[in-house]
């Protein structure tokens, strides 16, 4: 544990991940982690400093950890997990004795509330409507194609089916025909549906702190669910002005004067630029990770010093490098999900572990034969990590990836 500054906050970290533990006990920051009791015992052989508290719902008992950490004289909540985003709220509406905090953690937590205020906020969106059962699912698909000018017979243009508070991917779905809408299981509603965007889709870390953006990295998607790389290409990067102009409009509608948010976005063949959704939370894909490797500071200790009350403009100003320019090389990753039904072993294809832009990987040998079904956008099964000078190679090498078989 590295000597922690008297002078500045004492965080509360919600969640359990071991690559934010470790950042934050190597920072300047007092900490108390508050996750499951099943992390209990190995907070305690590590003499990390914990707390038990049970995430499953909000409940009569919300405020009650809020007064725990008050009593123990924290300043601030940081989230890990969407899960986490609204008791981070709950409980930053009490140490920073600011309620509007609560309303704003459920305007990041529920899709279809967070995209009427980015609307409200003149941000730009798709059609989107709330589904309570199969027959608004239905209702919907034909209703966007016939405004499409669909004739009887045309394919339709799909529309996606999302999870109101899941992080990510999980939970969505591509509808193309009635027949897709016949596999969503009855528990999946109510849910959040979408028209489909033709166009680049790409992610964005914001740090901020005064309602003004201290770094923004723009995440560059090759095949969304699969794969991602940082800095961006030169092709994507260059929206960055517009980028940062939207971003300082979810700043302004959110009412965000501090933290991290990792919004989604997509660019239009005619320019336009859509809001997808924004977290109030880190990344999937390991994106505070490849952003580390990228530019050589850890993005956990940055969103501790978003939060944090008692951050400097100096301490800031010193802390993060220039985006792009300052960056070492391309970190990227690939989620690898196994192509085949039935497989035996990992195996790393040679194509992948011979490239010079392999690191290493986090896959795990089979613990089955038969590979569950994938019925909507689901977790990979493990991430390869790759890093190099070249974005375009970077590009085409995570695309690559998705040919081949890791799992065999």
């Amino acid at each position: 544990m590295s000597e922690k500054n008297p002078n500045k906050g004492y965080v509360a970290i919600l969640g359990w991940s071991l690559n934010a533990i470790d950042a934050i006990d190597r920072f300047d920051r007092r900490y108390v982690i508050v996750a499951p009791e099943w992390a209990e015992e190995y907070a305690k052989e590590n003499d990390i400093p914990f707390i038990a508290w049970n995430f499953e719902r909000l409940n009569e008992r919300s405020f009650e950890i809020a007064e725990i950490l008050k009593e123990e004289g924290v300043d601030v909540a940081i989230p890990l997990y969407e899960e986490t985003v609204e008791w981070a709220g709950a409980i930053n509406s009490v140490l920073l004795k600011n309620p509007r905090l609560m309303g704003q953690a459920l305007l990041f937590r529920d899709k279809a509330l967070m995209k009427r205020r980015a609307q409200l906020g003149g941000i730009r969106v798709g059609i989107f409507e709330e589904a309570h059962d199969k027959g608004d699912v239905i209702h919907f698909l034909k209703r966007v194609n016939q405004a499409l000018l669909k004739l009887d017979g045309d394919p339709n243009d799909p529309i996606h089916l999302k999870a109101f508070d899941k992080a990510g991917c999980l939970g969505h779905r591509v509808i193309r025909t009635p027949d897709d809408v016949d596999n969503i299981p009855e528990e999946e509603f109510p849910a959040l549906m979408e028209s489909h965007l033709d166009g680049w889709e790409f992610a964005v870390e914001a740090f901020i702190k005064d309602r003004k953006i201290h770094f923004l990295n723009i995440s560059e998607y090759v095949s969304l669910g699969y794969s991602v790389f940082v800095p961006a290409t030169p092709d994507l990067e260059k929206w960055r002005p517009q980028v940062e102009q939207e971003i300082e409009k979810l700043i302004e509608s959110f009412d965000i004067d501090f933290g991290f948010i990792h919004p989604e976005y997509f660019v239009t063949s005619d320019g336009r630029m859509y809001f997808g959704e924004v977290a109030y939370r880190p990344p999937g894909f390991n994106a505070f990770e490849l952003i580390e490797r990228a530019y050589g500071f850890n993005a956990y200790q940055a969103m501790v010093m978003m939060f944090d009350p008692k951050t400097t403009d100096e301490e800031i100003e010193a802390f993060f490098p220039r985006e792009v320019v300052d960056a070492k090389g391309h970190a990227g990753c690939f989620g690898v999900y196994p192509r085949r039904r039935v497989i035996n072993e990992l195996r790393i294809p040679e194509e992948t572990a011979n490239h010079p832009y392999f690191e290493f990987h986090e896959l795990q040998s089979p613990m089955q034969n038969k590979v569950p079904k994938r019925s909507a956008f689901g977790t990979h099964w493990g991430l390869v990590y790759f890093f190099g000078d070249d974005p375009y190679k970077m590009r085409d090498l995570l695309k690559a990836q998705e040919e081949l078989d890791f799992y065999i």
